[in-house]
C-alpha cells in the first residue's frame, strides 16, 4: 500500500496558525470601532443637521450660520445641557429623575429672592440653590433606595410636592437678580456666551468623575448589573444616592443660568421648557440605554446640539408647534432605533 510521502504529510509552513494582525488591521478596526460609538455617531448627526438646517433655510430666504443665531443656538445648549448631563448619571445607574423641571423653575425663584437685586447676596444665593438642590437629590436617593420606590415613582412624587409647593406660594416671577449676576447670561465671549464655558466645565468634570474614578466606575457596574455588582464590593445604594445628588445639583446651576437669564425667578422655567422629558431625550439620544451600565457624557452633550440646532431651524422656518414636536419625536425614535439596531450581532450564514 502506498503511503504519503513524509514532505506532503507536513503541513506547509505557517498553516494552521494564526497570524498576528497587522497595524494597518488594528488601525481600521480602531477607526471602525470609533465610528459604531454612539458619541461619535451623534456628534455626526449634530454636524449633519447643522448642514441640513442651513441649506433648508437658505433656500427658505432665511441666514442660519450668523452670528445672533450661532449665539441663541449656543446659549439654548446650556441650561439643557446641565440638566441632561446630571440626568446622564442617573440613568446610567439605572435610575431616573422627572423631578428636575421642578427643581429648576424653583431654584430660580430662591435664587432671585435671596439676591434681592443686591450684589452682596450673590454668593449666598448659589449656596442656598444647590443646598436646595443637593437637599431634593438626596431626597430622591433615599426614596429609591431606602423604600425601595421605583425611581419613575419617586421623582414624580418629589416633582409633584415641589409643583404643590411653587403653586401655592407663587402666581408670577419673583425677586430680582443683580446686573453682575446677569452678566453670567448675556456676555460673551466673540460668538460664544460665557455661560458656555460653565457648561463645558461641569461637562469635563463629571466625564473626569466618569471615566477615570472609582465612582465612575461604580456607576457603571450598578447600572450594567446591580448584583453582581454588590457581589464585586460595589455600594450600590451609595452610587445611587451620590448620582441623584449631583443630578439635582446640576438642575441647580441650570436654575442660576436661569435666574441671570431672566433677570428674576420664574414659576414656569423648567417646566415650560420641559426639562425633564427634554433631558432624557438628550441623553438618550446621545447613546446613553435607559437600563443603564451603557453610555456617557460625550454623547449627552452631541444630543443637546442636535435638539438645539432641530430648535433653532424650527424657529426659523416658522414650524407649527404640533409640527414641531412631531418631528422631534421622529428624531427621537429613528435615532433610537438606529442604536438598537447597530448593536445586534450580526447573523452570519454557514
Amino acid at each position: 500500500m502506498a503511503t504519503e510521502p513524509a514532505q506532503a504529510r507536513r503541513p506547509a509552513r505557517g498553516a494552521g496558525r494564526e497570524r498576528p494582525p497587522t497595524r494597518a488591521g488594528t488601525a481600521s478596526g480602531r477607526a471602525a470601532a470609533r465610528l459604531t460609538d454612539p458619541a461619535v455617531g451623534i456628534w455626526i448627526a449634530a454636524l449633519g443637521v447643522t448642514l441640513l438646517g442651513w441649506i433648508v433655510v437658505t433656500a427658505r430666504g432665511g441666514d442660519f450660520l450668523t452670528q445672533p443665531n450661532v449665539t441663541g443656538i449656543l446659549q439654548s445648549c446650556v441650561a439643557l445641557g446641565l440638566v441632561a448631563l446630571g440626568q446622564t448619571l442617573v440613568i446610567l445607574t439605572g435610575s431616573l429623575d422627572l423631578s428636575v423641571a421642578y427643581l429648576v423653575s424653583l431654584g430660580t425663584l430662591v435664587a432671585a429672592q435671596t439676591m434681592a437685586g443686591q450684589d452682596g447676596n450673590i454668593l449666598t444665593a448659589i449656596i442656598a440653590v444647590l443646598a436646595l438642590s443637593a437637599a431634593v437629590g438626596l431626597a430622591n436617593g433615599l426614596i429609591v433606595t431606602g423604600l425601595g420606590v421605583h425611581a419613575f415613582v419617586a421623582t414624580l412624587g418629589t416633582a409633584l410636592i415641589l409643583r404643590g409647593w411653587i403653586e401655592d406660594h407663587y402666581t408670577g416671577p419673583a425677586g430680582s437678580v443683580p446686573a453682575t449676576f446677569r452678566r453670567l447670561g448675556y456676555d460673551r465671549i466673540g460668538p460664544v456666551p460665557v455661560s458656555v464655558f460653565l457648561l463645558a466645565a461641569v461637562a469635563l468634570a463629571l466625564w473626569f468623575v466618569c471615566r477615570r474614578t472609582r465612582f465612575g466606575h461604580h456607576l457603571y457596574a450598578t447600572g450594567g448589573d446591580a448584583h453582581a455588582a454588590r457581589l464585586s464590593g460595589v455600594r450600590t445604594r451609595r452610587t445611587v444616592v451620590i448620582a441623584h445628588v449631583l443630578c439635582s445639583l446640576c438642575a441647580g446651576a441650570a436654575a442660576l443660568f436661569l435666574a441671570a437669564r431672566f433677570g428674576a425667578g420664574s414659576p414656569w422655567a423648567g417646566t415650560e421648557a420641559r426639562y425633564d422629558l427634554e433631558s432624557i431625550a438628550a441623553v438618550v439620544l446621545g447613546g446613553t440605554i435607559l437600563a443603564g451600565g451603557r453610555g456617557g457624557i460625550a454623547g449627552t452633550l452631541g444630543g443637546v446640539v442636535v435638539l438645539a440646532v432641530l430648535d433653532s431651524v424650527f424657529d426659523q422656518l416658522s414650524v407649527d408647534p404640533f409640527v414641531k414636536n412631531v418631528l422631534r419625536g421622529v428624531v427621537l425614535i429613528a435615532a433610537v432605533a438606529l442604536h438598537a439596531r447597530s448593536r445586534r450581532p450580526s447573523r452570519r450564514t454557514a
